[in-house]
């Protein structure tokens, strides 16, 4: 089947995932902009480094899909399994920012994030498994990106347990890592126009 249907179902649920953080953003208690602060500023924070996670994924889902146009029940599996870790992201980012970066909830919150960083790993490999698949393994090459994000990911749980607001300096680290264009797949398409999916 066409991965068009597996492209529009990910494009609504990654909204969806969207707006439920945002609606889960406290609403100052006052009309200062220090009670936008107080009530909402870390909350809006960890909004913030969150909306960038499933941006980055976004974009990344999407490029995937550009050499993938084919995908069968592994593909469609691989593809929830990717999309229940970032479902949960609005839950781990609301009890990351109402404890204020405690210890347990900033674990659980690089432990979502390594999980999503897993699963769309599987996803990927699932792809390369397939016929046709030596095309996205041929635009990945070594993807230093990719193999650095989970143990960026564990350093920042670890990190955790010294001080919790330190777990997420490595967090912040891959966010910015992927915000630089990951350009693999598009020179890749531009390079072999020719090749079949």
């Amino acid at each position: 089947m066409r991965s068009n249907r597996l492209e529009a179902f990910s494009d609504g649920v990654l909204a969806i995932i969207i707006t439920v953080m945002v609606l889960g953003l406290a609403v100052p208690d006052g009309v200062t902009l220090e009670s936008l602060v107080k009530t909402s500023g870390l909350g809006l924070l960890t909004y913030l480094l969150s909306f960038i996670y499933i941006g980055i994924y976004w974009s990344n889902h999407h490029h995937l899909f550009q050499l993938r146009p084919m995908v069968d029940g592994g593909v469609l599996w691989a593809n929830l399994h990717l999309l229940f870790w970032l479902s949960l992201y609005p839950f781990t980012t609301a009890w990351l920012a109402k404890t204020e970066v405690a210890l347990v909830p900033t674990v659980v919150y690089g432990a979502n994030l390594l999980c999503a960083a897993i699963a769309y790993m599987i996803l990927q490999t699932v792809i390369v498994k397939r016929p046709g698949g030596g095309r996205l393994r041929d635009a990945l090459g070594h993807d230093v990106k990719g193999r650095l994000s989970p143990v960026l990911y564990a350093l920042g749980i670890g990190l955790a347990f010294v001080v919790p607001w330190l777990g997420l300096v490595p967090f912040v680290a891959v966010a910015v890592i992927w915000l630089v264009p990951d350009r693999r797949i598009e020179r890749y398409i531009r390079s072999h126009p020719d090749d079949e999916a």
